[in-house]
């Protein structure tokens, strides 16, 4: 017996110390690189940092500024085909050098949406300005609202002092500002549709009679040659940039197999702004995945118990995950390695019957986040007192108008007692029963992760749990038969 015991001790030290090993976090992949100062990958659906280098230091946007402006245009313009009025300062006010690729001219008269055409696939500095002038009513009142934008959207690294996105000492972003901008930009339907087009047109202007028909810069999505170092069949939308500060800047947007990624690149000096979004963007794609919240998450949403969220009590029938949300994680991760918080002071504008937000990490790396909402009408109109003059429900005025009760049935008094006395009991054992199952659903759940945890410790050294119940079984005999 004693030395039974030793084996089995020396078997738990073996099982306990290999779960070590089993049960830990795969790291988070970071075997990537770019040639530019600062680059980020951005999960679309997620928000989650898959790539990061550099990404809180501030450096000169460029034209890329121009997804920013498209993004307040279009968020404060009522209708794209408003007409826009080139001004002189539009055209003119600008740094010398920065050119004027469509020769646009003052007295020229373009929609909004024809503006936005040619703002984001010909880096229209004039288009810029134009469209700055209309919706803010001059560029510095745009600028304000450009930088109330970003606040919104969570940037705190970024300033912008004009709409184009040429050199200023004061304009900055960061690659991880730029990442939420663009993500942000790019949720919106109308300027992905304007920023994904590879060719559009602008009607008769004074210095282009007949029209005139432009492309897009961006090379990952204008170049079709696989032999191409720009080939990349994946991206769907994005913004170059250029000054003589800021170097190459580049946003793109691309999806394969059902996921989307955001790239940034800023200050390249060795024109490898393509090449290191290409690399970090098939990083991205090969190493992570993205799991499906409310295809995963079993706490508060199942099971008999009640969750009490923000000091309201709700049955898990009650409440249900956004069915869009998923968390990024590597590859040979699973659900269950992420850790949950579960917010209930929401902001403002949450979305309408949404009760909570779980927000999730993977070793201290924000990985996603989804609504928890509720079936449950989330308020109730209050009775209100009666109004002078009035009477309390249950009575009627008397004809003396001296507001007593009015006859009726009246329940006997110790009837009324035991009636009482019988919900209370009710209630009692109701809470008792409740009581029991929370217990006994929380040892099958304990029991549960014990074998588990058995399972996969004696697999880790080349058991079975078949094998494991047999040498039990033997032992059992042997001691029997003692």
């Amino acid at each position: 017996m004693r030395r039974l015991s030793y084996i089995i001790v020396s078997l738990i030290m073996v099982l306990t110390m290999s779960s070590i090993t089993a049960f830990a976090r795969p790291d988070w992949p970071t075997d990537t690189g770019v040639q530019s100062e600062a680059g980020i990958v951005m999960d679309m659906d997620s928000g989650a940092v898959l790539f990061a280098q550099n990404i809180h230091e501030q450096k000169i946007p460029a034209s890329i500024t121009k997804l920013l402006t498209a993004l307040v245009v279009i968020e404060n313009c009522d209708d794209l085909d408003d007409k826009v009025t080139f001004s002189h300062d539009a055209v003119y006010n600008v740094e010398s050098g920065s050119g004027n690729k469509l020769a646009l001219e003052e007295g020229d008269v373009l929609s909004v949406r024809e503006c936005l055409y040619v703002m984001l696939l010909q880096s229209s500095n004039q288009a810029a300005n134009a469209l700055a002038e209309y919706i803010g009513g001059s560029r510095s009142g745009f600028v304000d609202m450009m930088n109330r934008k970003v606040a919104d959207l969570g940037c705190q690294e970024s300033h912008f002092a004009n709409p184009s996105g040429l050199n200023d000492d004061t304009q900055r972003t960061s690659a991880y500002d730029m990442a939420l901008i663009a993500r942000a930009a790019f949720q919106n339907q109308q300027l992905l549709e304007i920023s994904s087009t590879r060719k559009a047109s602008i009607p008769a202007t004074i210095n282009n009679p007949d029209g005139r028909t432009f492309s897009m810069e961006h090379k990952l999505l204008i170049t079709e040659d696989e032999n191409s170092v720009e080939y990349y069949p994946d991206a769907v939308a994005g913004k170059t940039g250029w000054t003589s500060q800021a170097g190459q800047t580049l946003v793109t947007y691309a999806r394969r197999g059902g996921r989307g990624e955001i790239a940034v690149t800023l200050r390249s000096t060795q024109k490898t702004h393509y090449s290191d979004t290409k690399t970090i963007l098939d990083f991205g794609f090969a190493r992570f995945q993205n799991v499906n919240i409310a295809d995963n998450e079993t706490e508060y949403v199942t099971g008999d118990t009640p969750v009490t969220i923000g000091g309201e009590t709700y049955q898990p029938s009650e409440l249900y995950i956004d069915k869009t949300a998923v968390i990024t994680i590597p590859n040979e991760a699973g659900f269950t390695d992420a850790e949950r918080e579960l917010v209930t002071e929401l902001p403002k504008d949450h979305p309408k019957e949404a009760v909570a937000k779980l927000v999730y990490t993977y070793n201290e790396r924000k990985i996603g986040e989804g609504w928890l909402f509720t079936t449950r009408a989330q308020s109730v109109d209050a009775v209100a007192p009666p109004s002078e003059g009035e009477s309390p429900a249950g009575t009627e005025p008397s004809g003396d108008g001296t507001g007593q009760e009015a006859p009726g049935f009246k329940l006997p008094t110790p009837l009324l007692m035991a009636g009482i006395g019988v919900l209370c009991l009710a209630a009692v054992i109701a809470g008792s029963w409740l009581w029991v199952k929370k217990r006994r659903d929380a040892e099958r759940e304990r029991q549960r992760q014990l074998r588990e945890k058995r399972r996969q410790r004696l697999a880790d050294i080349g058991f079975t749990e078949e094998d494991f119940e047999r040498i039990l079984e033997e032992r059992r005999q042997q001691r029997d038969m003692r």
